[in-house]
């Protein structure tokens, strides 16, 4: 009978063998990573969520990669916006009062290191089509100053889908449209959400595959003004209410554009090794035709219709299919998506690195705990631990659970947005919401937040209430300066640029 002989683990065996097991799983780690924000999308308006939506590419893309069912973000754009580019909690960066407006003199902090800051050091290209929205006073605050290799996009809040452009107070219009430093006038009359899909498709196309990339595509869609070309609202002529048919055109618009990328990753061979993170920035706004049935509340809100986004994670070493259950907030997004690429975010920030467990979908996870909001301007805040929610002061202006809307009317806005409207949708309680202190909620059992617990279990409340009193006792002074006359475009040729602070 043969003898069997024995493989001797020498030195060298081990060496080779540990360099075998290191190319292995620095390969199975993303080198790409695709950040992709939808802009006031709405929980209720992504087909995996309501077969009524048409969004054929960001479906398959979050069916297979890992939903993220507890992702939360700031009830406005700035100061979610903060949080995941830098880490920290907007109320630790005095972004936490509303959102930056058009002429205020202010921006994201100029000491806080950003996302693509950190991933530039590592060797990233980085490129950023879209929304910015943290500030443009002073060259120092845009995006090619804060990390960015290209910008296509804008820097206020909202503007026109196609011409581009900004009111001032109603008395002036400026162009807010910019290719890196330069007025971007020639996409006058082309869609933004075309303009955005196509220039990250471009960068894509143009990239050096010996770099790794870091693409933020933060959409203006599906923000209002309610503008979408005719062929996707006419993808939903079956829908009698006019606003909510051009909503759902904008929301298929962004979808083809996504697929679009992922089409051009797939080509140039990048898709096996990129990650794609999704988020939206807040909760829809009913207002304008957005839906987060059958939660309660709306953007602006500290309800989950406000602050329960939908997000999820599609890549390389990421468990397909299934829902990732652990509280995230927006500020995890960039610890975590430094640590998909192998890097370490830095100690103190609020974030926490949830990459492991996301890809995994595994626990125990991390975070047990979460502030929605602290604003001492705004005399509001609210704090979750474990399952239990506490809402101090009043949680915003839309209270209701509002349902996707049917009802048939002209083409005006007028018409639609109107507090007639909106009262019809308000329950007596909620109108009264400003009047009661303190709120409390179990999420799992009650993710509608249809029962208030406070007087259930007083426990439960002073508990909670003592911890994030220790959080608000944290809180940076908002920084929310009166506007600034200087900002008026016709003070730079009718554009929106920065030099007035």
């Amino acid at each position: 009978m043969r003898q069997r002989t024995l493989f001797k683990m020498t030195p060298l065996v081990l060496f080779v063998l540990s360099l075998l097991v290191c190319t292995t799983s620095a390969s199975s780690r993303p080198r790409h990573v695709l950040f992709i924000v939808a802009d006031d999308l709405g929980y209720n308006d992504l087909g995996y969520m309501n077969n009524a939506m048409l969004t054929p590419n960001i479906d398959t893309l979050a069916l297979t990669g890992t939903r993220m069912s507890q992702a939360y973000v700031m009830p406005l754009c700035s100061p979610s916006r903060s949080a995941w580019m830098t880490g920290y909690m907007p109320y630790h960066t005095g972004l936490q009062h509303s959102v930056i407006q058009e002429c205020q003199p202010v921006g994201l902090p100029l000491n806080l290191t950003t996302l693509p800051e950190r991933l530039k050091k590592m060797g990233y290209r980085t490129h950023m089509a879209g929304k910015w929205h943290l500030g443009f006073c002073n060259w120092a605050y845009t995006p090619r100053f804060r990390g960015f290799d290209s910008f296509v996009g804008y820097y206020v809040g909202m503007e026109q889908y196609f011409s581009h452009m900004r009111e001032f107070r109603s008395s002036s219009n400026g162009l807010d449209f910019r290719y890196n430093e330069m007025p971007y006038p020639e996409k006058k009359g082309d869609y933004s959400t075309h303009v955005f899909g196509d220039r990250a498709v471009q960068v894509v196309k143009e990239h050096n595959l010996s770099e790794p990339l870091f693409l933020y595509l933060p959409f203006q869609a599906v923000h209002w003004p309610l503008e979408v070309p005719a062929k996707y609202e006419n993808m939903y002529k079956h829908v009698s209410n006019i606003p909510r048919r051009k909503y759902s055109g904008m929301v298929s618009a962004m979808d083809e554009a996504v697929g679009n990328v992922t089409a051009a990753l797939r080509e140039r061979g990048m898709l096996d090794e990129t990650v794609i993170f999704f988020t939206t920035d807040n909760g829809g706004y009913p207002v304008y035709a957005g839906n987060n049935w059958p939660l309660r509340g709306a953007k602006t809100t500290l309800w989950e219709g406000g602050t329960r986004g939908l997000a999820f994670v599609n890549g390389p070493g990421v468990k397909k299919g299934g829902t990732y259950p652990g509280l995230f907030h927006a500020a995890d997004w960039y610890p975590t998506i430094l640590g998909a690429v192998g890097a370490t975010a830095e100690p103190g920030i609020d974030g926490i690195n949830q990459w492991d467990y996301i890809r995994n979908n595994s626990g125990p996870y991390p975070r047990q705990d979460m502030v929605y909001q602290v604003d001492s301007m705004s005399r509001h805040g609210a704090y979750r631990f474990g399952d239990f929610k506490l809402i101090v002061g009043s949680p915003g202006k839309l209270n209701d659970w509002y349902p996707v809307p049917t009802f048939e009317h002209g083409t005006g806005f007028a018409e639609y947005i109107t507090e007639r409207y909106l009262e019809s949708l308000m329950a007596t309680e909620a109108n009264r919401s400003h009047m009661i202190q303190y709120r409390l909620f179990n999420i799992r059992e009650d993710p509608q937040e249809r029962v208030d617990l406070s007087t259930v279990y007083p426990d439960i409340l002073r508990e909670l209430l003592t911890r994030y009193k220790k959080y608000a006792a944290t809180e940076v002074p908002a920084n929310f300066p009166p506007n600034e006359k200087r900002a008026d475009p016709k003070h730079f040729s009718g554009v929106w640029s920065p030099g007035w602070c």
